[in-house]
């Protein structure tokens, strides 16, 4: 009995206390519950403290890159974008094949409208540009990255609708046109978020590198992913099929991109929204310095001075050789596997190597293949009992991923001298650059079959084209200078 009343008490003393304050029954519970809430607020806030620690812990560099990885939005942004951008290959190679056979196209023009295909790649500076300047509902990324999967969604679809029988030249390449256009837009926004959160992480070294590597990964296997099924859709499939399939996955990557909130991806803040105008003053004012002007005119030079072949190779190894589409596709899957393995081991090894020293190298073994390819093409291989299958599969693709090996070290370099406020724009000059470059390549190369002599029935002088290739790739190590060192960095950096 004494205790039910010292319960009876309580219960009255608080009911007391609830008149006193004048606190309703209801109304203490919502209380309660608000309590409660902040509670737990408090206690996954803390968790994701302890998140970040640990990641910080494991990197070892600097916490600001931990919380950047720990970000599960910008990381799922980022790998989708970058995984969409490496699995592109898919409808392509399906598009080689479909002007081959379908449209039954020569080499030469072949290889023409896959790089005039590419001029919307050129435009990514002003692309950058306005992705800089102008925001759309208060964000200047992602509404870009949308843009760019819409468009690509609207333009395969176009030609999967296509019928080969009527398809003309000029419909098919404005579609590829439009394509290439949503492309570079998304690129774009995606670099400048890399190289914004780049300089959230105090542009250390170590830091691009990890964020560098990530992205590097996520397009690395797209590609492998998209070669691989590309080879096994070519055998059972119309290309028509893979350019609709293609088109789904862009329209998926739109649904996806829109849901996102730019706010959610914690990019550094600026003061205001700058004009078009004060953003090409800026992306001028930071090409008139030399140590940023000079390693992209050296990365450029270093692509246009090379005359392409790739047309001329896709014929010799389809209707000389009568290799299949799968292997063409493995030997591409070998390479986007080359491509993640490089990534992974730059980053674990090679990231303390200067970039001067890094790219003269792989610019050295680009032009050692490219040799091969000339005792390749003479059947030197063929007689030591080299299948050439294997040859194409390993060398070819190993080949056709060595022109990118070097983006890596270098966009870690431009990463780190990028001024704040032209990220977008500066990144997307480069990537422009590069494009330029492969489009004055690509023309080079049908000016030397030409020069040379070589047909889709007569590949007799292909080795002469292939040997004045590589001599060629050898000329911008002589140049390497314009690349700063790491000791350069350094200093820039203090």
């Amino acid at each position: 009995m004494p205790k039910k009343k010292k319960k009876n008490r309580r219960r009255s003393s608080k009911s007391s206390r609830r008149k006193k304050r004048g606190c309703s029954p209801l109304l203490c519970f919502l209380r309660k519950k608000i309590q409660q809430e902040k509670k737990k607020d408090h206690q996954r806030e803390n968790r994701l403290r302890r998140k970040r620690k640990r990641i910080y812990i494991r990197t070892g560099n600097n916490w600001e890159l931990g919380y950047f990885m720990g970000s599960s939005s910008i990381r799922e942004l980022l790998g989708l974008g970058y995984w969409v951008q490496g699995f592109r290959c898919f409808p392509w190679l399906a598009v080689n094949f479909f002007l081959k056979d379908g449209l039954n196209v020569d080499s030469s023009t072949l290889q023409l409208l896959q790089n005039s295909a590419n001029l919307p790649m050129v435009a990514k500076p002003l692309y950058g540009v306005i992705s800089d300047a102008v925001y759309i509902s208060g964000q200047h990324r992602i509404p870009y990255i949308a843009i760019g999967s819409l468009l690509q969604a609207i333009s395969w679809l176009g030609i999967a609708l296509l019928s080969p029988s009527s398809t003309s030249m000029l419909t098919l390449s404005l579609y590829l046109l439009l394509g290439n256009l949503g492309a570079s837009l998304a690129e774009v926004a995606n670099d400048a978020i890399v190289a914004e959160a780049g300089k959230s992480s105090s542009l250390s070294s170590s830091s691009s590198s990890e964020l560098q590597s990530f992205v590097w990964i996520a397009s690395s296997a797209g590609g492998a992913i998209g070669n691989l099924l590309g080879g096994i859709a070519l055998s059972n499939f119309s290309p028509q099929s893979m350019f609709l399939f293609f088109a789904i996955v862009s329209s998926l990557q739109f649904l996806i991109t829109i849901s996102v909130r730019e706010r959610s991806l914690d990019l550094p803040k600026r003061a205001s929204n700058s004009g078009i105008t004060k953003q090409l003053l800026q992306l001028s004012a930071a090409l008139r310095k030399p140590e940023i002007a000079r390693p992209i005119a050296w990365l450029a030079a270093s692509y246009a001075i090379i005359p392409a072949l790739t047309g001329t190779m896709f014929y010799y190894q389809t209707q000389h050789l009568k290799i299949n589409s799968s292997v063409l596709g493995i030997s591409k899957v070998f390479g986007q596997a080359a491509m993640l393995v490089w990534s992974v081991v730059y980053n674990r090894r090679l990231k303390s190597i200067p970039a001067r020293k890094l790219i003269a190298a792989i610019q050295t073994t680009m032009a050692l293949l490219m040799a091969s390819d000339v005792l390749f093409v003479r059947g030197v291989y063929r007689n030591m009992g080299v299948p050439d299958s294997l040859y194409v599969v390993v060398f070819s693709g190993l080949l056709e991923v060595l022109y990118f090996f070097k983006l890596l070290p270098f966009n870690i370099v431009m990463a780190q001298l990028c001024p704040p406020g032209c990220e977008g724009s500066l990144m997307a000059l480069v990537a422009s650059a590069v494009a330029l470059s492969f489009i004055i390549s690509g023309y080079l190369g049908i000016a030397l079959v030409s020069i040379v002599g070589v047909t889709g029935d007569d590949f007799s002088r292909l080795p002469r084209g292939l040997l004045i290739q590589a001599l060629c790739t050898m000329v911008p190590i002589y140049w390497a200078s314009c690349i700063p060192d790491g000791k350069k960095l350094a200093e820039k950096k203090e």
